[in-house]
């Protein structure tokens, strides 16, 4: 059976950092283009970030460029993405997930869902 387990999420002030763990039993990762995407009350899905299945090529979103780094571990079957300087609009639970095909473009993160399957996911808080 496929699924994934996100962890790191948690409270934290504005200008802190977390990172985000994504573990994925079922399957083997290294095949796939995989990603993040969060999904705060009451507001639609909103890609974030995803990595290729060789890790050469990674995408952010121009909201969190700069801020966020995506990487991976294919000996642990897992996927991290650090976070760093988070503002309170990052508040969002965070789902870890495969790309239907390959990773977007930047630009196009959020624009379709590129993915087709994710985890329960990990919430994020950034508050004082």
């Amino acid at each position: 059976q496929v699924q994934f387990v996100e962890s790191g999420g948690g409270l934290v002030q504005p200008g802190g950092s977390l990172r985000l763990s994504c573990t994925a039993s079922g399957f083997n990762l290294d095949y796939y283009h995989i990603g993040w995407f969060r999904q705060a009350p009451g507001k639609e899905r909103e890609g974030v970030s995803c990595i290729s299945s060789n890790a050469v090529d990674t995408y952010y979103a121009d909201s969190v460029k700069g801020r966020f780094t995506i990487s991976r571990d294919k000996s642990k079957n897992m996927m991290f993405l650090q976070m760093n300087n988070l503002r309170p609009e990052d508040s969002a639970v965070y789902h870890c997930a495969t790309a239907v095909n390959r990773c977007p473009q930047s630009a196009d993160l959020d624009k379709y869902r590129w993915y087709d399957a994710w985890g329960q996911g990990t919430q994020v808080t950034v508050s004082s």
